[in-house]
Parts: C-alpha cells; sequence; structure tokens
C-alpha cells in the first residue's frame, strides 16, 4: 500500500511518526512519502520541502506567507498525482491539507483519504466538519468526545487515544543527570512552539515568573531544537536566570522535577498532566486574530484537560488577561492553594484515563483504523 501523509505542525509529526510505526507493523509492505518533521523522517520519510513552511496560525500571522504556502500546496497535490498513492493521510493543519485535498480530489475524485486530529467543531466554527465531509472519508480522533461530530457531518471516525498518554517518562538517569546539573526547586516556562507564539509569550512570561519566583527557584524552558536559538536570545532578556534545555531527556526530566509550570495553551498541557505538574495556561494570538476568536469560540476553557476531564480545575489567563500582572496573580494563587492542585492533580488523573492510558499505543490504534476502513472501501 502506498500511503500519502501530510504532517504541518511538530506535534502532526509525532502523531505521524507514531502512526507510520502502527502501519509498518501492521501492514509491512507499506510506503510512504509526502511532507513531514523529524519524527516521520526518522521512519523513512522525506519531506517535500521542510515542514516549518507550514507551521504557521492565525490570520494576521499567514497573510505574509500566502505566496509560500500556495506554492506548497500546488507542490503537494502535483506530488499526490505524480506518485499515485493508494490513500491520502492528512495530519491536522486542515487549512492547508483541506486545500490540496481539494486539488488531488479534482483529479482522482475516488482517492480514499483520511484526515487524523478532528476539527475542534465544539469549540468554535460548527459547520467546518461539513465542509471538510466532501474531502476527507474517515476520521481519526484524539479525544472521546469527538466521534459523534465527524459521523453526524457524514465521515467515520474513530477515536484512537491521544499519544501523550504512551509518551516516555523521565528515567532515574535522566533526572540525576538534570539534578546535577539543576539544584532548587524548579519551576517550568513554555511559551510555545511555534515562533510566533514564543515571540508573543515570552516577554509576558518573564515578566510574570520575575514577580512570584521564590527564592532558589530555577526555571527551566524546554523547547523544540528548530526554536532554541530564539528561545535562548528571548530567555537572555529576562531578569531572572533561566536554562534553555533541547534535549528529549532533559525535558522529561524537567517535567518530572518541576513544582511548577507555566505554559501556553496546546498539547504541553496534556504532557504536564502526565507527570502531574500543577500548571497555568497563558495565552495570546495577534490582535486581529484574538478579535475573530472572541466571536467565534464557543467554550469558556481551551485548555485540554480542562475539556476532557469536564472541569475547570487548570487556570487560564487568555487574550486580554494574558499580562504579566494577571499571570502572576494566578500563578501566586496556585501556589498558595493546596486544594487548587490536588483538584488539578485529579482533573489531569482522569484526563489521562479518559485518552487510553493504559490501553493499546494510540498509533497502533489509529493504524489498525486506516487498516479497517480500507478494507471496507475494497468491499
Amino acid at each position: 500500500m502506498k500511503v500519502f501523509v501530510i504532517a504541518g505542525e511538530p506535534s502532526g509529526d509525532k502523531l505521524g511518526a507514531a502512526l507510520m510505526v502502527g502501519l509498518t507493523e501492521l501492514a509491512p509492505e507499506t510506503r510512504f512519502t509526502g511532507v513531514g518533521g523529524d519524527g516521520m523522517a526518522a521512519q523513512g520519510l522525506t519531506s517535500l520541502f521542510p515542514m516549518s513552511d507550514l507551521s504557521v496560525m492565525g490570520l494576521a500571522e499567514v497573510l505574509p506567507r500566502i505566496a509560500l504556502l500556495r506554492r506548497r500546496i500546488r507542490e503537494t497535490a502535483e506530488a499526490i498525482d505524480r506518485h499515485r498513492p493508494d490513500l491520502i493521510i492528512t495530519i491536522d493543519s486542515p487549512d492547508f491539507c483541506l486545500r490540496v485535498l481539494r486539488l488531488a480530489r479534482a483529479v482522482r475524485p475516488d482517492l480514499p483519504v483520511v484526515h487524523y486530529v478532528a476539527p475542534s467543531v465544539w469549540a468554535w466554527r460548527p459547520g467546518r466538519a461539513v465542509k471538510m465531509a466532501p474531502l476527507v472519508d474517515h476520521v481519526l480522533a484524539l479525544l472521546p468526545f469527538e466521534p459523534p461530530y465527524m459521523e453526524a457531518a457524514g465521515m467515520s471516525c474513530d477515536f484512537v487515544g491521544h499519544p501523550v498518554v504512551t509518551e516516555a517518562r523521565a528515567t532515574g538517569a535522566e533526572i540525576a543527570a538534570l539534578r546535577a546539573r539543576i539544584e532548587g526547586p524548579i519551576w517550568l516556562a513554555l511559551p510555545g512552539s511555534r515562533r510566533g507564539e514564543i515571540a508573543r509569550h515570552a516577554p509576558r512570561f518573564g515578566a510574570a515568573l520575575a514577580q512570584v519566583l521564590p527564592e532558589g527557584a530555577r526555571v527551566l524552558v524546554p523547547t523544540v531544537r528548530a526554536c532554541a536559538d530564539q528561545m535562548r536570545a528571548e530567555v537572555a532578556r529576562w531578569t531572572f536566570p533561566a536554562r534553555v534545555l533541547e534535549e528529549p531527556g532533559d525535558k522529561r526530566a524537567a517535567f518530572a522535577e518541576a513544582e511548577m509550570a507555566l505554559a501556553a495553551s496546546g498539547t504541553v498541557s496534556l504532557e504536564l498532566a502526565a507527570s502531574m505538574t500543577p500548571m497555568v495556561i497563558a495565552y495570546d494570538v495577534h490582535p486581529l486574530t484574538r478579535w475573530l476568536a472572541e466571536r467565534l469560540i464557543k467554550l469558556d476553557t481551551v485548555t485540554l484537560v480542562n475539556l476532557v476531564s469536564e472541569s475547570r480545575a487548570i487556570p487560564e489567563c487568555l487574550g486580554r488577561d494574558c499580562t504579566p500582572a494577571r499571570i502572576a496573580e494566578t500563578l501566586q494563587g496556585l501556589r498558595s492553594s493546596a486544594a487548587a492542585r490536588v483538584a488539578q492533580r485529579q482533573a489531569m488523573a482522569l484526563a489521562m484515563t479518559r485518552l487510553g492510558q493504559g490501553g493499546e499505543a494510540p498509533g497502533l490504534r489509529a493504524a489498525a483504523s486506516v487498516l479497517r476502513f480500507m478494507e471496507r472501501r475494497a468491499q
């Protein structure tokens, strides 16, 4: 089976890599082409172009890169036509992927398509699932409450679990290696994994932490390698010492040892939940994007731990509340309340269970779902 796979974000690259492992295990003859990052490259994918070309979000952030994105859409669609795959798997990044699919389906209307990560229609723009349905046949959902939304729009859908539940935890050796370099209480700062997020959040995070850091605490800033230089430049402007971590083992150890975390919204909240690290979520976007979001988002929380656990245990400083003063106040409140930290850990444990902790690996579940879909198509 020839599979053309497209991922446009670091989180999508992780999903794609695990799915490739699962498909290779269950269907060893599978061959892959497409677009992805380092994780998918480690599984044998040679990306058509750097995945970082696609890692942008928000209207204002996308506008300066429209010409590049249009070219990448055209190049990807042309590559699909050239490689003649048996199946396309698109992973998140719907704005890019659906445009590619529209061109690909114009040439091959019967080309099977699986999309990994259901659009968050339960949060905003509920019509997206209906618009996606003519281009997508089957959806792999990360969250347990998503399949009914996709099925109502006319697509088949399986909940396959979230990959955070199977990510490696810190070993004793990794923790010892970190502690050999870092003494005292550890706090985490996680401004984001996109360049725009880092530029927007890092100055606010630094100003907020400067107001509440306990004496002797050390701030660690795990990041992805592609953003390490930018992160170091931002952290160098903070008024207290902080260390940027690039190595995965250091990140795992920091998560395991941290007393508190300040993080941008996103999958990182689930990673912190897996390590039971108390957290405050803070996030802002470009003012134009914020203006649109305030009118479109239907929920009172954006943090996945809150949504999956059906709680509001994780405090948020979003949009206009994403200020150093408000963030510092929220951090101090969490630090001062043992009851709030207990409630967080209860919500984290429930979220992990609901996301599939203790069950079959999500990548393998996703691969099995893809193969069942293809079997149904062949009947």
